[in-house]
């Protein structure tokens, strides 16, 4: 699961998230676009945080997860603790970007002068989440303490 929703990861970076149709102009914006152009715009507040929550936060969470699933012998078992703890913290954090998403709709959406459109990068982003949690989900803590022979 881990490196299904790596391998995923970076076409739903790149998928337009939506689309925007402003007084007759359309424009697409992915994730990794929208933070780009937040971040050149000078909204530092908001670009950062879907940097942290939409980029770091996962390519992290998931570079850990496959760190204790294929390369534990490198790893003591409190190393291997230590990353789990990592992971359940960053975890709980991991739905922040689409509260944010939700928000910035709402900011942009003015009634008939703006419409927002849900891209395929939507459905790529939210299948990259659902197999994060699966994985995480599906590991079994217990495996930190087992010795590799």
């Amino acid at each position: 699961m881990t490196i299904a929703a790596i391998v995923i990861y970076p076409i739903a970076l790149t998928l337009p998230v939506m689309q925007i149709e402003r007084l007759g102009y359309v424009s697409d914006a992915s994730i990794w676009s929208g933070m780009v152009g937040l971040l050149s715009e000078g909204h530092l507040f908001v670009g950062l945080v879907i940097l942290l929550f939409s980029i770091v936060a996962p390519v992290g969470k998931l570079g850990l997860l496959l760190t204790l699933c294929v390369g534990r012998r490198g790893l003591g078992r409190r190393d291997r603790a230590s990353v789990y703890k990592l992971i359940e913290f960053i975890g709980r954090w991991g739905m922040v970007d689409v509260l944010l998403v939700a928000v910035l709709v709402a900011m942009v959406k003015l009634g008939d002068v703006v419409q927002v459109t849900p891209g395929p990068g939507v459905v790529a982003f939210g299948v990259v989440v659902m197999l994060s949690l699966i994985a995480s989900a599906i590991f079994d803590p217990h495996a930190i303490w087992e010795e590799d022979l």
